[in-house]
């Protein structure tokens, strides 16, 4: 039976725990448990409202439709102010309640993850980075427990490249780009790729930093104006976004010679930003609106019983609403693929869901009957491929919505992929971690 979900009271400058498990009993030894360490308060808390508000949709649809082969999902919420040191209390107060049953863990925030992935390796729980996050965890025989599901930051910079030299004839050979960054961990983990990307194409690349949160940047578009770049990538989050586009405008540089990452590219990013905006571009794996027959459902069902997790209804479809959706349907698509395997209408163990996260394979049909088209491309993971996919496309605000600009573009696998490889090899030496054999565990299966 559907329970409702309850949620205690916090302070909004708190990281206290805040209960949306769906019981108001205690939860259920075969229930499937999402922790989740969100965040709905601070300068991303628009941001995170959205994502979580879609990804909690998903779940609580799941259950309204009977839940995963008959598995209720439970979850808690705990706000982290997009802190690194709040998201690890979170993480310390749910982990013991996560323990026996856990659904893949959303942070979305690349300083929490880092701080993470040793915890929950050490603990045995799957840290799930969708879009963000350790990128060098791709590399499954260093990281068994951590999961940069459908592309990474590396990945994503090269498709951008990509894009970009198509739209010069094939070539970027002289051309300018300067990448416009929010200096964090975020931030910078592109870096590593864009330089690789810039030898290699013969562009000169330029860096230039961001403080948090970005809601200051007078010097910085000063500097792009001296550089004169033929393009601004730009790797923003929250305030930054609108800060850049409507800074841009003031400085004269054009807002279609500027590309944001897919954390640069939803409506809470171009929508406060008026007019200054038409014409942006920014990477994404996932449309926005209500076509896909999925985010359409969750409205007439979830919403239409009432039991919908935002109080504002015009964030069903946006951008990052859908991008929610997208990564809890990957979460409980990996449930899934677990009680193929080991018992359907089982709550999985954490090692059963770090399996399922391993071996997912969400094909165009398995899309397509969930209802979720244009929601995600196919992602195929593996030992030694914990991402999945690398595919984004490019989209254009045009002033009233996204238009979606190109087909699934990837990256430069055979350039970026071993800046994984090496970096990953790297971490296995300094923590003294044996690899697992990847090769070998495939001829097992």
């Amino acid at each position: 039976m559907f329970k409702k979900t309850k949620q205690f009271a916090i302070a909004a400058l708190s990281a206290a725990c805040v209960v949306g498990a769906f019981s108001t009993a205690a939860q259920a030894a075969d229930d499937q448990y999402f922790m989740l360490p969100d965040y709905r308060v601070g300068p991303y808390g628009a941001n995170g409202a959205s994502w979580y508000g879609g990804f909690i949709d998903y779940l609580t649809y799941v259950n309204m439709k009977g839940g995963i082969d008959g598995v209720q999902i439970t979850w808690d919420e705990c706000e982290t102010e997009y802190n690194n040191a709040k998201g690890v209390e979170c993480y310390e107060r749910l982990k013991t309640k996560a323990k026996d049953h856990p659904g893949p863990i959303h942070v979305m925030s690349t300083g929490i993850s880092y701080a993470l992935v040793d915890k929950t390796a050490a603990d045995h729980l799957p840290l799930t980075m969708m879009g963000y996050g350790l990128t060098s965890a791709v590399d499954g025989s260093v990281f068994p427990w951590a999961f940069p599901l459908v592309t990474t930051y590396q990945m994503q910079a090269s498709a951008i490249v990509k894009f970009l030299k198509d739209k010069n004839g094939g070539s970027l050979a002289g051309k300018k780009i300067v990448f416009l960054y929010h200096d964090s961990a975020y931030g910078k983990e592109p870096i590593v790729a864009l330089e690789a990307e810039s030898r290699l194409n013969k562009f000169g690349l330029v860096e230039i930093p961001v403080a948090h949160p970005g809601n200051e940047q007078g010097a910085q578009w000063q500097r792009i104006r001296q550089e004169n770049p033929d393009y601004v990538i730009m790797w923003g989050w929250g305030v930054m976004n609108m800060t850049a586009i409507k800074t841009a405008q003031k400085m004269g540089f054009p807002r279609d010679r500027m590309i944001g990452s897919w954390w640069a590219g939803s409506e809470e990013d171009v929508v406060p930003a008026g007019d200054a905006a038409k014409g942006y571009m920014s990477a994404t794996w996932n449309v926005s609106g209500k076509g896909a027959p999925l985010i359409a459902d969750i409205e007439k069902t979830v919403y239409g019983a009432g039991k919908g997790n935002l109080s504002d209804k015009s964030k069903i479809g946006t951008i990052l609403y859908n991008r929610g959706v997208s990564a809890a349907v990957a979460s409980v698509e990996a449930i899934r693929t677990a009680q193929a395997k080991f018992g359907k209408g089982k709550a999985m163990n954490a090692e059963q869901v770090r399996w399922g996260l391993e071996n997912l394979n969400i094909t165009d049909a398995r899309l397509k009957q969930l209802g979720a088209t244009g929601l995600l491309p196919e992602v195929k993971t593996s030992c030694d491929n914990h991402e999945g996919s690398g595919k984004v496309k490019l989209q254009q605000w045009d002033g009233a919505k996204w238009a979606v600009l190109s087909d699934w573009i990837e990256g430069n696998k055979s350039l970026i992929h071993p800046l994984f490889q090496a970096e990953a090899k790297k971490y296995a030496k300094e923590k003294s971690i044996t690899p697992r054999d990847c090769a070998a565990e495939a001829k097992k299966k």
